[in-house]
């Protein structure tokens, strides 16, 4: 029978689905990678309509017609874990790393988290806007159509609101899905030094107008030593819960704590970058369904040489997602796809791993694993286009990117070689 397409992307040389029964992936299913190879895929009015065999798609007719030159196609990537808006930058503390300056050395003189509050604060809201969709057009030029930006660099009121309604603007103007989390509990600010408890109800106060303006979904914490306890931060995760908030925690980054039991225990979506998470922690994260948000690229960039036990977590069955934890103080990457290199290089992660840590799993961390992270007919058809033989190669060929172009809703969001003002389309 005879159809018409908008678009057929056509002599597909892989075509990467991620169309998995359910998710998240656990265990034996983080092994499995649904493809069809000499594929295309019907888009019509932004959905994916088929997906079938190439030589099917000879049979009907489109608007345009795509050769993907016998190339990787795979669903737009998902980033769940980024501090999208905020003001400044912190070059100047990368001599302090190299001389070995501890991070909690660094923000204890007045460096790394409160450095970017003392930049945000002072930046205006259409300032923050501007930088902020800078940083989102290049994430989405590395393949990634769905991203996750938190707050947690103005810890008070005022600031903390204008960077989540510059996150909740990028979404509605910018051609990438932008989910929103709070994270006003990120550090403790100097005029609450010493009163982090104080510093906390002030956090949640906030959550009513939050709630009101529809300013984010999530609510997270800095779990950490120096920052809030294991006790403090579940306090107040369960709290924002009360009010209806789905929860996510940064828990043992770089001291065991404990925060990646209790992110287990309180069923928060996911617990992240959990370098310090003991086996305990493991072993409750693998019973539950909370999802593991790895940051390779943190660990990378701090030169600390110690990465998450990725390799133990996915063989107890911990559901694992990647992210790049875009910020600007210990992961300055936009890139999605260094991090695929990371997780192969540093956490001995698999190709099928990682493409499902990118995809699927990534978009369960932001509850978006019904919208993004798949291809299949009824999804919106957010695509990638790869110059890419198959999808071993990403992993392995770094330094680079690999996207020839990026569909958002059936549209190109981004083409190789195009200028930067005409890359990205709302």
């Amino acid at each position: 029978m005879s159809q018409t397409f908008d678009i057929i992307i056509e002599n597909i040389g892989q075509l990467l689905t991620m169309d998995h029964e359910e998710g998240p992936l656990k265990g034996e299913k983080m092994k499995e990678l649904p493809l069809i190879e000499n594929a295309a895929v019907g888009i019509k009015n932004g959905i994916v309509e088929w997906v079938g065999k190439h030589e099917e798609a000879t049979n009907f007719s489109a608007g345009e017609r795509v050769d993907a030159k016998g190339q990787l196609v795979s669903p737009g990537l998902v980033d769940p874990h980024t501090h999208l808006v905020f003001g400044g930058s912190r070059e100047h503390e990368m001599a302090l790393k190299q001389q070995g300056v501890p991070y909690l050395e660094i923000l204890k003189q007045g460096g790394g988290i409160l450095s970017t509050v003392k930049s945000t604060r002072e930046t205006s809201e259409e300032d923050l806007y501007q930088k902020a969709k800078f940083h989102l057009d290049r994430i989405l030029s590395y393949g990634v159509t769905t991203v996750e930006a938190k707050s947690g660099y103005g810890l008070d009121r005022e600031t903390e609101l204008k960077q989540l309604r510059v996150a909740k603007k990028l979404n509605e103007n910018h051609v990438a899905d932008v989910v929103s989390t709070f994270l006003g509990a990120h550090a403790i600010p100097p005029e609450f030094k010493g009163r982090s408890d104080e510093f906390l109800q002030e956090m949640l106060g906030m959550l009513d107008q939050i709630e009101k303006e529809e300013l984010a979904e999530f609510v997270d914490i800095f779990c950490e030593t120096g920052v809030f306890t294991v006790e403090q931060s579940r306090q107040f995760l369960l709290k924002a819960k009360e009010k209806g908030f789905d929860v996510k925690i940064h828990a043992d980054e770089i001291d065991p704590l404990g925060g990646t039991e209790m992110a287990a225990e309180i069923g928060a979506v996911s617990g992240e970058h959990l370098v310090g998470a003991s086996d305990e922690g493991i072993k409750k994260l693998s019973q539950s369904d909370t999802i593991a948000v790895l940051l390779p690229g943190t660990c990378f960039y701090l030169a600390k040489g110690k990465y998450a036990k990725a390799r133990q977590m996915l063989e107890e069955g911990v559901a694992v997602a990647l992210s790049t934890d875009f910020n600007p103080g210990s992961s300055p990457t936009e890139n999605i796809q260094l991090i695929m290199n990371l997780a192969a290089l540093q956490l001995k992660m698999t190709p099928e791993e990682i493409w499902n840590s990118v995809t699927v799993n990534s978009a369960y961390a932001i509850n978006r694993g019904d919208v993004a992270g798949k291809i299949a007919v009824g999804r919106k058809a957010d695509l990638v286009l790869w110059d890419a033989p198959n999808y071993h190669y990403l992993p392995y060929h770094y330094g680079v990117n690999h996207v020839n172009t990026v569909w958002k809703a059936g549209k190109v969001a981004f083409r190789k070689g195009k200028e930067h003002e005409q890359l990205f389309t709302s």
